[in-house]
């Protein structure tokens, strides 16, 4: 399935980068996958990520767990992999849901130390949230059903950053720009994790079939991903947005902040950051947009985009808002 296959290269992605903070903060850490009706797959892309830093890990601790059911296939593969790995990673294949994923957290003393957590298909419930929460620092990436915002949960569990994204899958309808997917969820308490995660997921190869869709639009817009996505001529690539930085939705989305009242250029960068499944630099891209189209004013009128930039929405036909 195309999402599948996008999440496993978030996850090497996000892998890739927490693991050499994690090197720098603490002496161990936990990476904690867990899995509900999947193969697993995942699972195996991330141990050889993390047999490409074996020798960075001398002295250190890690502890891998991989929870999953129904997969009887499993501990074999990952026992291959896991006997390329230094010693100084432990790796623990634990039979059952991610509802159990508190129990295991706890078992591994996770607690306290750097923890990266991956739960696919689970419900966020305040146990399995709080136990992901439990690492210093704690990131989390969470995967469900697009049916329910996963935020106010997440916020709840104390993480301070969250950011949301729809991964649609084929056919998209040209109606709505609806598909079948999953919605994704990362959860931390870090602004360089987050941002991290920011361009992983613009970073992702394109996929047969597989576009984002960002939960704060309002307009619900569909838009392409990856640096294929840009193909004139194709229906399609014309229906949904073309390029991953085009700043249409985000737009939108910023225009929508700006109509609660003035907000500088930082301000509206840290929205992007952290509301939107945007990045930072899209957000400069978008108010440069703006701003060419008459929709934003900006004081002062002329000079760099700074980040003390004060805008404010343009009413049509009238004076700044």
């Amino acid at each position: 399935m195309p999402t599948d296959a996008v999440l496993r290269e978030l996850l090497v992605r996000q892998l890739d980068a927490w693991l050499p903070a994690a090197l720098q903060r603490a002496r161990r850490a936990t990476l904690a996958l867990a899995y509900a009706g999947t193969d697993a797959g995942g699972a195996d892309a991330a141990l050889r990520v993390v047999g490409e830093h074996a020798d960075r890990l001398r002295g250190f601790r890690l502890t891998v767990l991989v929870l999953a059911a129904g997969d009887e296939s499993l501990p074999a593969r990952l026992g291959a992999v896991e006997s390329t790995l230094p010693a100084e990673v432990a790796v623990h294949v634990v039979p059952g849901d991610p509802a159990r994923l508190p129990v295991a957290l706890k078992a591994a003393g996770a607690a306290g130390a750097p923890l990266l957590t991956l739960a696919h298909g689970a419900a966020p419930t305040p146990a399995l949230l709080a136990a992901a929460r439990s690492g210093r620092p704690a990131d989390l990436l969470l995967v469900t059903a697009p049916d329910a915002p996963l935020r106010p949960a997440l916020d709840a569990a104390g993480f301070p950053l969250v950011a949301e994204v729809d991964l649609l899958a084929a056919p998209i309808l040209p109606e709505t720009g609806d598909g079948e997917g999953l919605r994704l969820a990362f959860a931390t308490g870090s602004d360089r994790s987050l941002q991290a995660f920011k361009d992983a997921l613009w970073a992702v190869d394109e996929h047969a079939g597989v576009r984002y869709r960002d939960p704060a639009d309002p307009q619900g817009r569909a838009v392409a991903v990856g640096p294929a996505a840009d193909r004139a001529g194709d229906p399609e690539q014309d229906l949904l947005r073309r390029r991953p930085h085009d700043p249409g939705p985000l737009g939108g989305e910023l225009l929508a902040e700006l109509a609660r009242g003035p907000r500088t250029v930082t301000e509206l960068r840290r929205f992007a950051l952290t509301s939107t499944v945007y990045r930072v630099a899209d957000a400069t891209r978008a108010l440069t947009d703006l701003l060419d189209a008459g929709a934003v004013a900006r004081d002062p009128e002329h000079g760099k985009l700074g980040g003390d930039v004060l805008i404010s929405a343009v009413r049509p036909g009238g004076p700044a808002a």
